[in-house]
């Protein structure tokens, strides 16, 4: 095909395997060369309001050598005398350049990276963090700062060391070519040398200070008697080689690579190693599901039969009754079905952390340094407004993030800010500044959760398990830091009003000026926008607080930073005495951090969440390109540093390549203790979930899920039998392999027209095969293939992820309908992983020992039945679109067919729950039952359904690990909810359905709580809205109708006892599960608005006077109650 497997650009076949798809971690940054020719106006402006371009073409330097020279290599391994030469100095100095750029753009406009002096108001000192400057320019009459590297070096282009700053060295270079200090020309091609890849089979040696390798070994930090380092003893003790190359070692690799991707004589230890797998299933012990199972038949029968007998036994003395019954029981007995059946295979699963490390980052003799060979994972994390959204909240997941136990090199983090907000910006830079610090401590000292704000308020012991006798003094340095860091935080948006209101009154006074100088009439108005200013002087590109054009919230250019750019490959040592803690043996890298703002512009269908993870997933493919992909939202944060680890076990385990997703489990904080509102939703993350792990795989819920970059390119997985195991194992395939129907010509039609993310694609693919070290392995890739170092980024590399996050990109395009999350639908979650298992993919689901992620859920009964109404609403959009499983295809399972048909059904179980609530109250007013004798087969029937439900529970709670107590929260949640929010979106899909009218339901008055240092406060906040209102009215009116009856019953001259029990039953049985709905309703102290009753007692009374017009009782001497006759 011509995009996707097109010939290498020329950088590409330069750098060490090039050639490799999967030769190194973002590697379609080697095809920069074939990119869509994205352009960027690089400039800075200077103290005299000069524009200095400092575009990508003046920072090409990069030398033509000669053929010979192009066919001579001599690749060297480094040892403690000969370490390789850094990359150019113009790579080096772009890319800082690049991370201290804001770069803009979008449709119809000039990429523009606006340099930017400071990123925040505090200094920096991380040297990937943007904004970070070397030492002072030694050009005379220049108060610039030179460059660092990834490792915090300065970056000096000459022998003689001279300082000098990007700025200077390009006017260096154009005027002379010469050093300014040893008036000496610079020599481009001595600093131009690439690092040497020693992954493809050569054996490159350990470093002398044993960070990767065994510090017992003392003939590697010392030298010899003579103080030479003795290569001799090195290279016995390592068992390696001092390089290779045709000048000195001729490379005999075979036309195939190898068997295993290694070299001939080269000894591959790896097989005298046993396979061990790294993940497991663990089935349901037999002594338990056996049961459940039996039960589900026993109960699926007898539920059967019943119907069958109340369909033969009519009640005639109240036709009407008897058929609303038995309508709504037919219907409850086929939602039960849905959702029951998934559930006979449940699975367990485990993981294994010591073989995954093993395989890919213990040092052998192809990888003595131990470099990881793991794949590369992009985090998202999305934020919308940062007033609904707290800013610190957002940074302390970002924190969780950049911590997390995972090789540094191989992560990269983008937050989506979809509101395009200064506030979340400078936030996002904060928390990047505070890393520094925070990410070696917490490697240092193993701390657990890697959330500051959650880790500094645990209660109990904090040394518990801590070895470093500093742990303490660091400890409480570290908690005073993020102290202040928190008053910073929480001070950003007044900070960012003063200093727009400064900056705005100086552009008022120059205006002011302007126009005496002028001779303009002084009473003329002055107009100068309100603009938002940055910590560097400049306007914000983004949204305005107050909007204006082009800086509104649904007007602004697309913005992106690089707030921390790549790491360096190899581990970089923190500072001993001189730094702020004591990171001697810490690595104190960082992984990558990009703040994305997409493009927004009036007249566009941004489509939401959905559309701003699209973006990220299309910037993040030029600037990373990670094989997996690791979505969170903001209050989401890491709670288990070793969770991206444990998904990968299974990405990476034999069979793991037809894996689209791992979803892991939704655990919430800040829940009261009772769970009133069934908030941690145990039962589906614990029970539903886990069963759907034994067929298909479990759905996709939103959040806390490592996605498969490939799957969600909307191609197949892939059929092994279909392709060639040695073309699968030793090279990328062509998307046709994928999907036969893809015609190469229209890739623009599906992914849009950048060729940089065309390029891409394959290369994702590669890197997210696992290993082919076991013979069943069919579809993988050789060991080594993802341990070269990633290239430094360029302006033209984030040039191209602006251009893909403008608002036009998705135009005539796939993106949404095909490709990526799915539009359509307010739950586009579902959607995105039902598309997936529909094209033939499989899910796992990852319950970790410790939580993998932890959140916030809404605690306030008001706020929960909003987000139940929101899932609702997505799951009646489903059912009425082409989304709904009864025009699945062959490839998604039966079983897994019926949980997502469930998952579009359950819904319009509202509309009986609402008549079968109301029964209670008809059987008891009106004296009649739904069966016309209570008859020993009714009674049979009855109890023997009641049994298998209850021994049901039991089980499901015993193989599941829920508790009883949070069993019965989710079928009290489950009535309040279906007559309510259910309800209401039911209503709500069929307006818009069959009328195209959209009804939103918003709240229409509050009462705020007064204890405010309660956690627990907005349990009691009581917020109305008129989703209480069904609930209110079926408790109200059972209440009525059992004192009723009752009265009736005692007055009666013949009273019957039987059928006032059987209706009473039914509306106690109502009311038990309308209990934690009466209990929010009555708050802290009796705080329910008056108004909640007067209208629920006027709606109940008024039914019950009406039923009783409509079907007034006559001849009838239950009627008769002495001397009072009853209406």
């Amino acid at each position: 095909m011509a995009s996707l497997s097109g010939a290498p650009s020329k950088k590409a076949i330069r750098s060490p395997g090039g050639t490799n798809p999967g030769g190194s971690q973002g590697g379609n940054n080697n095809n920069k060369g074939n990119s869509s020719g994205q352009t960027v106006k690089f400039a800075r402006r200077t103290s005299s309001g000069r524009y200095v371009s400092l575009s990508r073409e003046d920072l090409d330097m990069s030398g033509e050598f000669s053929g010979d020279y192009m066919n001579y290599t001599v690749q060297i391994p480094p040892t403690p005398d000969n370490q390789p030469m850094d990359t150019s100095v113009a790579a080096k100095a772009e890319e800082q350049y690049v991370s201290n750029s804001l770069f803009t753009g979008g449709f119809n406009s000039v990429t523009r990276a606006h340099l930017m002096d400071k990123v925040i108001e505090s200094e920096v000192s991380h040297p990937q963090m943007a904004g970070s400057k070397g030492s002072s320019c030694s050009m005379p009459a220049c108060d610039g700062k030179i460059m660092k590297d990834e490792r915090g070096n300065d970056v000096i282009p000459c022998e003689c060391r001279f300082k000098i700053c990007r700025d200077c060295y390009m006017d260096a270079q154009k005027d002379t070519g010469l050093c300014p200090g040893c008036k000496e020309a610079y020599k481009i091609g001595d600093i131009d040398d690439e690092i040497p890849n020693f992954n493809n089979g050569a054996l490159s040696l350990p470093a002398p200070d044993g960070a990767k390798g065994s510090r017992s070994n003392m003939s590697m930090m010392k030298r010899n008697q003579n103080g030479e380092f003795d290569h001799n003893k090195w290279l016995f003790e390592t068992q390696g080689t001092y390089g290779y190359g045709n000048a000195y070692w001729p490379d005999d690799r075979d036309g195939d690579g190898g068997d295993d991707g290694m070299q001939k004589g080269v000894l591959d230890t790896s097989a005298e190693i046993p396979w061990k797998p790294l993940s497991r299933k663990l089935p349901i012990p037999h002594s338990i599901i056996s049961p459940y199972r039996l039960l589900i038949v026993i109960r699926l029968v007898v539920l059967g039969f019943f119907l069958t007998w109340r369909i033969r036994h009519p009640n005639p003395d109240a036709i009407w009754l008897w058929l609303m019954s038995i309508i709504c029981e037919i219907w409850f007995a086929f939602s039960w079905i849905l959702d029951q059946i998934p559930k006979v295979t449940p699975v367990n699963r485990s993981t294994d952390l010591v073989v995954l490390r093993e395989k890919f980052e213990m040092p052998s003799p192809s990888n003595p340094s131990g470099r990881s060979d793991l794949p590369g994972v992009d985090l998202f994390v999305s934020t919308a407004d940062p007033d609904k959204e707290p800013p610190l909240v957002t940074a302390n997941t970002i924190l969780s993030i950049l911590a997390v136990d995972y090789p540094v090199e191989k992560l990269a983090c983008y937050i989506s800010d979809d509101g395009g907000a200064l506030l979340t910006f400078e936030a996002m830079a904060e928390a990047a500044s505070f890393a520094d610090l925070w990410v070696p401590f917490c490697r240092k000292h193993d701390i657990e959760p890697r959330n500051p704000e959650a880790y500094f308020a645990l209660k109990g012991d904090p040394t518990k398990n801590k070895k470093r006798s500093d742990f303490v003094k660091d400890r409480r340095r570290v908690k005073r830091e993020y102290d202040e860091f928190k008053v910073r935080i929480n001070g950003l948006p007044d900070s960012i009003r003063r200093r727009s209101d400064a900056f705005n009154a100086r552009e008022e006074m120059k205006q002011l000026k302007h126009m005496k100088e002028s001779g303009a009439d002084p009473a003329e108005i002055i107009k100068v926008q309100k603009a938002t200013w940055m910590a560097d002087g400049t306007h914000w590109p983004g949204t305005w607080a107050s909007p204006s054009r082009d800086h509104a919230k649904g007007d602004h250019p697309g913005i992106l930073q690089v707030m921390l750019k790549p790491p360096s490959s190899d581990p970089l040592m923190g500072g001993g005495e001189e730094s702020f803690l004591d990171f001697s043996d810490v690595d104190i890298r960082l992984p990558m951090f990009v703040y994305v703002s997409r493009e927004k512009r009036p007249g566009y269908d941004h489509n939401k969440k959905a559309g701003a993870m699209n973006a990220l997933v299309r910037a993040s493919a030029i600037l990373s390109n990670g094989a997996f992909i690791l979505n969170l939202d903001c209050d989401h944060y890491i709670y288990n540093c070793l969770a991206v680890r444990e998904g990968m076990c299974f990405m990476m385990d034999r069979g793991g390549e037809d894996i689209c997703y791992i979803q892991f489990p939704q655990r919430f904080e800040g829940i009261d203790p009772s769970d009133r509102y069934a908030n941690h939703n145990t039962v589906f993350f614990d029970g539903n979930m886990r069963a759907l792990d034994g067929l298909q795989g479990p759905m996709y819920v939103g959040t806390g899920c490592m996605f498969r970059r490939f799957a969600l390119y909307g191609f197949n997985p892939a059929e092994p039998d279909k392709i060639p195991q040695k073309g699968a194992e030793a090279q990328a395939l062509k998307a046709s392999d994928f999907d036969p129907d893809l015609d190469v010509n229209l890739l623009p039609k599906r992914f849009g027209n950048s060729t940089m993310l065309a390029e891409s694609i394959p290369i994702a693919e590669f890197q997210g095969r696992p290993i082919a070290d076991h013979p069943a392995v069919k579809f993988g890739r050789p060991p080594g293939a993802l341990r070269a170092p990633r290239e430094p980024l360029d302006a033209t590399t984030v040039a191209e992820a602006v251009s893909v996050i403008s608002c036009w990109y998705e135009d005539k395009t796939e993106w949404g309908d095909r490709v990526g999350w799915i539009y359509g639908s307010v739950t586009e979650d579902v959607v995105t992983g039902y598309r997936m298992h529909n094209r033939g993919w499989r899910s796992v689901y990852c319950i970790t020992k410790r939580d993998a992620f932890r959140g916030s859920a809404p605690i306030n009964l008001t706020d929960r039945l909003h987000q139940v109404l929101r899932w609702a609403t997505g799951s009646v959009e489903i059912f009425f679109s082409g989304n709904n499983a009864f025009l699945a295809s062959r490839k998604l399972k039966v079983l897994q067919r019926l949980a997502y048909l469930n998952v579009g059904i359950y819904p319009f179980t509202s509309l009986f729950l609402i008549v079968y609530c109301f029964l209670p109250r008809t059987l008891l007013i009106s004296g009649q039952f739904i069966v016309q004798n209570l008859n020993v087969a009714f009674l049979i029937f009855l109890l023997t359904i009641t049994v298998c439900l209850i021994g049901l529970a039991l089980l499901e709670v015993k193989w599941s690990g829920v508790a009883l107590e949070d069993w019965w929260r989710n079928e009290q949640f489950w009535l309040i909810s279906g007559t309510s929010a259910h309800l209401a979106a039911v209503v709500q899909g069929l307006l818009k359905v069959i009328a195209g009218i959209e009804i939103s339901f918003t709240l229409t008055s509050k009462s705020a709580g007064e204890d405010v240092d309660d956690i627990y406060a907005d349990l009691y906040l009581v917020k109305w809205t008129s989703l209480m209102i069904p609930p209110i009215v079926i408790g109200m009116i059972n209440i009525i109708a059992i004192v009723i009856a009752f009265s009736r019953a005692v007055f009666a001259t013949v009273p019957e006892w039987g059928k006032f029990i059987g209706g009473a039953f039914f509306a106690f049985w109502v009311l038990a599960h309308l209990y934690p709905f009466a209990k929010g309703l009555m708050g802290r102290g009796r705080k329910t608005p008056t108004i909640v009753f007067v209208w629920s007692g006027l709606i109940a009374i008024t039914l019950s006077l009406l039923w009783v017009a409509i079907n007034p009782q006559q001849g009838n001497p239950v009627q008769g109650i002495g001397g009072f006759q009853f209406p």
